[in-house]
């Protein structure tokens, strides 16, 4: 079979079990690449259907350490406590507050890389808060959603683009300051964009009431330690080469998680071990189904036809491409967006800096988490607020997925520009 029909046909298959059969992605991904290998001939491929779901190990292993981190700050008491410091000091700037409170949304989905990490631990911390401040509930959810989105792309864990990276052999390194050039205006207009015209400043004991509970005045600052222990392994390395030794992203997160054992109230480490694993399971899943896919599109053909069609067409309809069919097809799986489509606009994209390439890039693909059929991050945004049509929260996401699109496509327009500076 030609390489552009087994294209097409493992798309088709990709695009039905996730829609229309409502498979888990990683399975309808990994069906996708077994069927593409049979229909080029290749038999079931079993040896690259493994290599490949060994892809992208190390990503998994920065996930579900990352999910554990979030899940001991949680079970200890430690992010109530943050949350609650923020809320409390900012509280009386309508500003401050946005910006606060978009910190904590986005926190969990940077460490992670998931939307949905962020919405489901942060959204119900802030959610209650922002609506008792006078913000409408719908665009609390708009807020949560955005929140989750921005947190998937921001440094240190994006993993949008150590996909893409994987699939053109650029490591993950280098993409702290062109990641941050792109999300630092986003975090700050979004917020004030969605809140604070309805945001309302409240007295110091109404704020009281409605903070999550802290622990700050049992355990001081021993909550912070790790906090520490995450910043000294991460930044230590480079600080101090010799001397603090390079543990690796996994092992700093699993070293912080275990100093939280002892900085908050107590909980049985071996059950939040358990629902981590369970958590980040999904989107583990899904990252040893994107490298099946990848593998076998490599095997076929595929891989190379998809590049070339793409660096054949002229760039207005390239960056038009770029545009429409990276968060369209995030409605079915943004992690399958990155893959299918990112790493082959990325090539056709070589004479550009990959570091910004590959931020605006996937500035671009992570908006399509608020796509229907899927739309997953309005979906679980909803959810935390109790809003059963995910649609209504939707139309308030629209000026700043407007303004996240621009950022990304003028990021890609301006990179020789940016080149010099960043």
């Amino acid at each position: 079979m030609p390489e552009h029909l087994v294209f097409f046909l493992m798309v088709a298959v990709f695009v039905v079990l996730a829609m229309a059969a409502k498979f888990p992605i990683g399975i309808a991904l990994a069906l996708s690449a077994l069927a593409g290998s049979l229909a080029a001939g290749q038999g079931l491929s079993l040896r690259h259907l493994i290599e490949g779901s060994f892809g992208y190990f190390d990503t998994i292993l920065i996930i579900l350490t990352a999910t554990l981190f979030i899940k001991v700050l949680k079970a200890s008491g430690i992010l109530d406590s943050v949350t609650a410091l923020l809320l409390k000091t900012f509280y009386k700037s309508r500003v401050m507050l946005l910006l606060a409170v978009m910190l904590i949304l986005m926190f969990p989905g940077m460490l992670t890389g998931s939307s949905t990490a962020a919405i489901l631990s942060s959204g119900p911390l802030i959610a209650p808060v922002m609506m008792k401040m006078g913000l409408p509930r719908l665009k609390t959810g708009a807020l949560v959603c955005m929140g989750g989105i921005l947190g998937m792309i921001a440094p240190p864990v994006n993993i949008l683009i150590m996909i893409m990276g994987g699939g053109v052999d650029m490591p993950y390194v280098g993409l702290t300051l062109p990641l941050l050039f792109i999300i630092v205006p986003l975090a700050v207009l979004t917020p004030l964009v969605i809140g604070y015209k309805d945001l309302r400043v409240i007295g110091r004991d109404e704020m009281l009431a409605i903070l999550p509970q802290t622990l700050f005045p049992k355990y001081g600052f021993r909550l912070y330690i790790p906090f520490f222990v995450l910043a000294f392994f991460m930044v230590g390395p480079g600080l101090f080469p010799g001397t603090v030794p390079d543990i690796g992203i996994p092992g700093v997160f699993v070293a912080a998680s275990l100093a939280g054992i002892f900085c908050g109230r107590s909980f049985n480490f071996f059950r939040v071990t358990q629902k981590a694993v369970e958590e980040a399971m999904p989107i583990m899943a899904i990252l040893a189904g994107v490298g099946m896919f990848i593998q076998v599109m490599t095997l076929t053909g595929a891989r190379g036809w998809t590049v070339m069609s793409i660096l054949s067409l002229p760039s207005f309809l390239l960056y038009l491409g770029i545009a429409l069919s990276m968060p369209a097809f995030g409605g079915v799986s943004t992690f399958g967006s990155a893959s299918i489509l990112g790493i082959p606009f990325m090539l056709a994209l070589i004479n550009k800096n990959a570091l910004l390439t590959s931020s605006a890039l996937s500035t671009i693909t992570g908006l399509g988490d608020l796509v229907p059929p899927a739309a997953i991050s309005g979906r679980f945004a909803a959810q935390v607020i109790g809003e059963p049509h995910f649609f209504k929260i939707l139309r308030h996401c629209l000026l700043p997925a407007l303004l996240q699109l621009a950022a990304g496509i003028g990021m890609l327009l301006l990179a020789p520009l940016l080149d010099k500076f960043i």
